[in-house]
């Protein structure tokens, strides 16, 4: 018996990190198609490139953290960055939020833009719908959150795999002529190879916020040898939805209606029955929520942690209010952005920030962490 249970404890070790951060990035990463038109989409049949940088990179920030931790014996954000970074812990903190308000933006403009094409409500009530939910959601507790964002994670996935293959069966012609044809068309120049290289790591960058909610999972990693095998099976589920994604815009590209779009998968869906864009827009729509709640909430869980350590009183429910509040009105601010401003630059931005307070700290110490 003891034979027969070993291995699917070694499974559990090697595959549950990767699982966790998928469910984590796909809401924010994935949702709306737009994130890879900018990231490796555009590129047309370049953007390929982009896709195994993303994964690489993935794959690496994976291992790293999962040894850090495993050596270090240390399972918090906060305990890991002081490891690397002493008291410049704090900066991860402030990225972490003005990153969190910023993907709220995208979703909250997301869910107006898909309310508007699918329902023909005015932007504004997807838009506060995000708000009211985001908020109510945060005041039920963690159980709820827990609850549903394992289930919209496992709904969102099993769309993305049936949209997939929805548009590859009817147009995977039009990806074949792009290889063939090699067409870039949609820029105005032939992306390079640092270009789309740096697009990867930008794209794995402002994605680094999604670590520290697998780090509960580090604990059950026993050898360098299972954080590398962790690592590269995460970098692959990470990647599989931008994969996915890019070979479906590959078979409109390079139109612009469907690459210029807010929502570029609701543009791509259009051609198929209503029930499809019914579905998509529910299950996005509550991938969309269930992002936004879990940001929020988890810097929520942060201030609070702080608080237990010095303080023997719990953080007061009105404090916790006041912080979904802020946050949420600085996103409903800043939705008014646009989506496509927001990805393409605030994204940008921010991936810039996570590398400087995440990334490298990580890089400084590989040696250290791969090869004592």
């Amino acid at each position: 018996m003891e034979n027969f249970q070993q291995p699917a404890s070694q499974i559990k070790r090697v595959l549950l990190p990767g699982i966790i951060l998928q469910s984590v990035l796909i809401g924010g990463g994935y949702a709306t198609g737009r994130e890879i038109v900018e990231y490796g989409g555009k590129f047309g049949a370049s953007g390929w490139i982009s896709g195994l940088a993303i994964f690489f990179g993935f794959s690496l920030i994976s291992i790293l953290s999962m040894e850090a931790c495993r050596q270090w014996q240390v399972y918090d954000y906060k305990s890991l960055l002081k490891k690397m970074v002493g008291k410049g812990w704090i900066a991860y903190e402030i990225t972490y939020l003005l990153l969190a308000i910023l993907i709220i933006a995208v979703m909250a403009a997301a869910a107006g833009e898909i309310l508007n094409n699918t329902l023909g409500f005015n932007q504004w009530v997807g838009v506060m719908l995000i708000v009211v939910l985001v908020g109510f959601l945060n005041y039920k507790g963690d159980k709820v959150i827990t609850k549903l964002e394992t289930i919209g994670t496992i709904a969102l996935f099993s769309a993305y795999i049936i949209f997939s293959i929805a548009v590859f069966s009817t147009r995977g012609s039009a990806i074949a002529d792009v290889f063939t044809n090699w067409d870039s068309s949609y820029l105005p120049d032939a992306p390079h190879f640092g270009l789309l290289v740096w697009t990867g790591i930008l794209y794995v960058g402002y994605n680094l916020a999604v670590y520290p909610a697998s780090f509960f999972t580090y604990r059950n990693i026993r050898s360098r040898k299972e954080s590398i095998a962790a690592g590269f099976i995460s970098g692959a589920l990470m990647t599989i939805p931008w994969f996915l994604t890019y070979f479906a815009l590959l078979s409109y590209y390079p139109s612009q209606e469907v690459l210029a779009s807010t929502v570029p998968w609701l543009k791509m869906l259009e051609p198929f029955h209503t029930v499809m864009i019914v579905i998509f827009g529910v299950v996005v729509g509550w991938t969309l929520v269930e992002t936004a709640t879990g940001m929020i909430h988890a810097f929520i869980h942060r201030i609070e942690n702080e608080v237990a350590e010095r303080s023997a009183e719990p953080m007061k429910k009105i404090h916790k209010a006041y912080i979904s509040t802020a946050a949420l009105v600085a996103s409903l601010v800043l939705a008014q952005v646009g989506i496509i401003d927001l990805v393409a630059k605030g994204y940008e931005m921010m991936a810039y920030a996570m590398i400087a307070v995440y990334g490298l700290p990580l890089l400084f110490n590989s040696k250290r962490l791969l090869f004592k």
